[in-house]
């Protein structure tokens, strides 16, 4: 999904259409609530005391973060030693352009990826496309929505927002498969379209969950076994790892993969995890002949520099935060319009594209502080989000990437300068209370035609303005200042 300037009529209308989408909001209330009733069952039964190793976790993130820049050179020196090729890229075009001059070099117009939102956020599947090469997406729930031609709407599972029978009729247009709805069956077409594609490819690509610095290797999680055929039975392996995913040891990186598998899924172990700590070595009959890891900054240096926010760094891609989301699971990721949805990609997403061109997705949050608290590695996202909220209003610390471009309604502006002109005077906020108490109740007879009154009772209730209201209100003054 392009992350270039959205405006605010734009969200609105995505908003408008998803809410109304009563199959979307169907389908994501199902996954949503299943994924949270596993993760909390899991918690329970699995975990001794889960808040420990929550604090563990934020520890691990905390240490490499502090020290990320003598663990890359650390990572980098091991990696080579290894065998290893790595490649260092500022922003996304660099990325791209290692990606593609590999492709050139080995006369390869074909490319098939593993899971991996790094390849989202630098959009590489478009740029690839414009140099006439094809990138195929093994992924199950990446391979449905590649085919009808839409971004991933969850972090983890990119095609939540579609049912077994929606992804029939999409199998049945896109692949000329039989109609089918039953997962085994769905599962079974997708693994014989991708099995011919596997056959006679030459290079993988993936994305990568940590790299383990003491190590110099990298630590892939998945569930369906593509991830494991994209980088072992490939010639070349691509692997694109974010900057921050980082750790020193291997059993930093245990300790986040017993936080992030319970809280992606539910479970207690993904199926596979695939530890690459070499290309292939002489006596070895299978894996890569090379593999080359691009280390990605795309303004994560920035967000590392940022005192304040380089806590967003420590995220572990683990979804949860979206899952218990009240606002996500309403409209969706794409809503969001931006690779990052959720809380999490409502504080990454300004700091990584430019506040300019995501400062509309931060009032998708109720501030309700969920987020927060089933976070795996206690990034206190709520705060964060409402932080970035003063920044989009001008009363931050306006040094956000892309704060001076953003747009600021006077008409908002002003209306929340007369607000707290009355809300910070004792006198004013009492003689409002007391025009409320005697012309409120005009406000429903009349609300139908008054801007910005109308708008808010479209998908609201008038509230019940009580006659004792002034009187209540000087009573709670009261005992509030005893």
């Amino acid at each position: 999904m392009s992350n270039n300037f959205h405006s605010s009529s734009e969200y609105n209308n995505i908003i408008h259409n998803k809410l109304n989408d009563k199959q979307l909001r169907k389908n994501l209330k199902s996954v949503m609530d299943t994924l949270k009733k596993n993760r909390k069952n899991t918690i329970a039964s699995r975990y001794t005391n889960w808040e420990e190793l929550r604090e563990l976790g934020r520890k691990v993130k905390q240490n490499s973060l502090s020290n990320l820049a003598n663990l890359l050179d650390k990572f980098e020196q091991n990696a080579i030693k290894n065998g290893f090729k790595i490649h260092w890229a500022r922003n996304s075009k660099e990325a791209n352009e290692v990606i593609l001059s590999l492709m050139q070099k080995n006369a390869s117009n074909v490319i098939l990826k593993g899971k991996s939102m790094a390849s989202e956020e630098i959009h590489l599947n478009a740029y690839l496309k414009e140099n006439n090469i094809n990138a195929i997406e093994t992924d199950l729930g990446e391979l449905i929505i590649q085919l009808i031609d839409e971004p991933p709407v969850h972090i983890v599972a990119p095609a939540i927002h579609k049912n077994r029978y929606e992804i029939g009729e999409i199998f049945k247009d896109k692949l000329k498969a039989p109609l089918e709805n039953e997962p085994e069956k769905l599962n079974g077409i997708a693994r014989e379209h991708l099995r011919k594609k596997f056959k006679d490819f030459k290079i993988g690509l993936s994305g990568v969950n940590f790299a383990i610095a003491n190590e110099g290797a990298i630590w892939l999680i998945e569930n369906e076994g593509n991830g494991r055929m994209s980088t072992t039975a490939c010639d070349i392996h691509i692997a694109i790892c974010g900057i921050e995913k980082i750790v020193e040891s291997f059993e930093d990186a245990s300790i986040l993969d017993l936080l992030l598998v319970p809280s992606a899924t539910g479970a207690n172990i993904t199926c596979y995890n695939n530890i690459i700590s070499h290309p292939r070595q002489k006596d070895e009959l299978d894996g890569p002949k090379e593999v080359h890891i691009i280390l990605l900054d795309n303004n994560r240096s920035k967000i590392l520099a940022d005192s304040h926010y380089y806590r967003s760094l420590s995220c572990i891609r683990c979804g949860t935060c979206l899952n218990h989301c009240p606002v996500y699971d309403k409209i969706g990721g794409h809503a969001y319009l931006s690779t990052y949805p959720g809380p999490i990609g409502e504080v990454i997403s300004p700091q990584i594209f430019g506040l300019d061109n995501c400062s509309p997705m931060l009032n998708l949050c109720s501030l309700c502080e969920r987020c927060s608290e089933v976070c795996p590695v206690k990034i206190p996202l709520a705060s964060l989000i409402r932080d970035l909220r003063s920044e989009k209003a001008g009363e931050g610390r306006k040094d956000i990437m892309g704060y001076n471009e953003v747009y600021r309604s006077k008409i908002e502006k002003t209306s929340f300068a007369i607000f707290t002109n009355l809300a910070t005077s004792g006198f004013k906020w009492r003689l409002l209370l007391a025009q409320i108490r005697i012309f409120g109740g005009l406000g429903k007879i009349f609300g139908g035609i008054i801007p910005g009154l109308k708008n808010w009772l479209a998908y609201r209730s008038y509230p019940i303005l009580n006659s004792n209201l002034h009187s209540k209100i000087k009573k709670m003054e009261g005992v509030i200042y005893e």
